[in-house]
């Protein structure tokens, strides 16, 4: 293989445009949490974002899903992840979810609503500036450095958390990370939605041809292993239209992969949180790898809308309302955290003494779907959240470390928030008692997080 050509960057001074206490790096669901749990716990709190909106993948992706696996009997996990929930529906950005007990939220309204979050909350925003570099002094991070419009900008903090979902600081900042072969990876997203569908025909079509998640097998790449208490539940699953316009010469035979579920039909015609579109071998950390997503991703949809077209009753009319901002990704490197957590933490409900939250037992990817309809429930320890090598940061969201069939569990959104809560929670008493992150009081964490209305055990 050839040498890479080089160049070198002349030496530079950057300005110092802003200090805090917390900066959190990364507004999705493990970010936003994080940041609003600080701000509430006392602290001068920054948050970043390399978009022009808060809330990651429920805003920038287009994932409406966020509390899908509720049924009567699930825990809830309390604390910021159903406050996001609660915030959409007072503000009108949310409507019963299909599938189960929860709401679909609204991807559009809730930019509106994190930003009054954040607002509120006193936490300084910084939106249009993507994570460059960590800030070291040896192995102490130190706050990091951004690129925008304006140029490079250093922000210095005294504990910083990674919210990238990538683990772009830890691991930018040395600490170890793992990362499965590309082939191995979770398959990434292209959501999207639709409007100009007749709901009447559409609801009636559903009725006609109800689909359960036993229907998951039917083919394609979507074999599923369930606990068996799902296979008779009720599942907006969509397979058969796509597999009809294989046969019909309309959708190549390989891609039988195009397949999966809608959200939420709307009386205006909107059918939203179309999840259809799942593209294997995608490296999130590799901007070719996501040009080369995003542009099959949206050649799929299109062939997907017109299967629906074709096939679907109540959709013979329909249009592309929109994409997502941005791929989905649900599967990256995972920071080597103190502790991982392990399948059977997420499979038998694992207890820890450290605990900074819990999260039903609900696991979806990697072949297997189990649903929370048991009041089973995980905690997932503050451990999980240290990365080894590294002072001063913490982990939140999907990066934290864990067996594949954990992150499973752990990668979903809910759960991420419930992360983040734990991380903004431990940054500002580390700021307040000034204590290193794994030097804190578990039990003092504990209480922050019971004080804002989160459950630990």
């Amino acid at each position: 293989m050839p040498l890479m050509k080089t160049i070198t960057e002349p030496a530079r001074q950057i300005d110092v445009i802003h200090e805090t206490d917390v900066l959190v790096v990364g507004s999705g669901p493990g970010g936003l949490s994080a940041a609003l749990a600080a701000a509430r716990a006392g602290v001068e709190v920054t948050l970043v974002e390399r978009f022009g909106c808060f809330g990651g993948n429920i805003t920038v992706v287009g994932v409406e899903g966020m509390h899908w696996y509720r049924h009567e009997q699930t825990v809830e996990s309390m604390g910021i992840p159903k406050e996001f929930e609660d915030a959409a529906k007072e503000a009108g950005a949310a409507v019963p979810e299909s599938q189960s007990l929860s709401y679909e939220i609204d991807s559009e309204g809730f930019k509106l609503v994190a930003d009054q979050m954040v607002q509120k909350a006193g936490i300084h925003p910084m939106l249009h500036r993507a994570f460059v570099a960590p800030i070291m002094e040896g192995d102490e991070i130190k706050g990091i450095i951004t690129e925008s419009k304006a140029g490079r900008e250093a922000l210095l903090a005294k504990v910083v958390i990674d919210a990238t979902g990538d683990a772009d600081v830890a691991h930018r900042a040395g600490a170890p990370c793992r990362m499965a072969p590309r082939e191995d990876l979770m398959a990434a997203s292209v959501m999207f939605h639709l409007a100009g569908v007749d709901k009447s025909a559409f609801m009636e079509g559903i009725k006609a041809d109800p689909q359960t998640y036993a229907d998951w097998g039917g083919g394609g790449e979507w074999n599923i292993e369930t606990s068996g208490k799902e296979d008779q539940m009720f599942s907006p699953f969509l397979y058969k239209p796509f597999a009809q316009a294989i046969e019909a010469g309309l959708i190549p035979p390989h891609l039988n992969t195009i397949a999966g579920t809608w959200g939420a039909m709307h009386d205006t015609g909107e059918l939203t949180y179309m999840n259809l579109i799942h593209l294997d071998g995608i490296d999130g950390t590799d901007p070719d790898s996501l040009t080369q997503g995003e542009i099959e991703g949206r050649r799929q949809t299109m062939l997907a809308i017109e299967a629906l077209k074709r096939f679907l009753p109540g959709c013979e009319n329909a249009r592309l309302r929109n994409f997502g901002m941005s791929l989905g990704i649900r599967d990256t490197r995972k920071v080597d955290t103190v502790y991982a957590m392990g399948e059977l933490d997420v499979r038998e409900q694992g207890r820890f003494e450290d605990s900074i939250g819990i999260f039903p037992e609900f696991i979806d990817g990697y072949g297997i779907l189990i649903l929370p309809t048991t009041g089973r429930y995980f905690e997932v320890p503050y451990r999980n959240l240290l990365p080894k090598g590294i002072k001063n940061l913490l982990i939140s969201g999907r990066a934290t470390a864990g067996h594949k069939v954990a992150h499973a569990a752990t990668r979903n959104m809910a759960c991420c928030a419930v992360i983040g809560q734990g991380a903004g929670v431990a940054a500002a008493l580390s700021v307040q008692q000034n204590r290193a992150l794994d030097d804190l009081p578990i039990s003092d964490i504990q209480a922050e997080l019971l004080r804002q209305g989160a459950r630990v055990h």
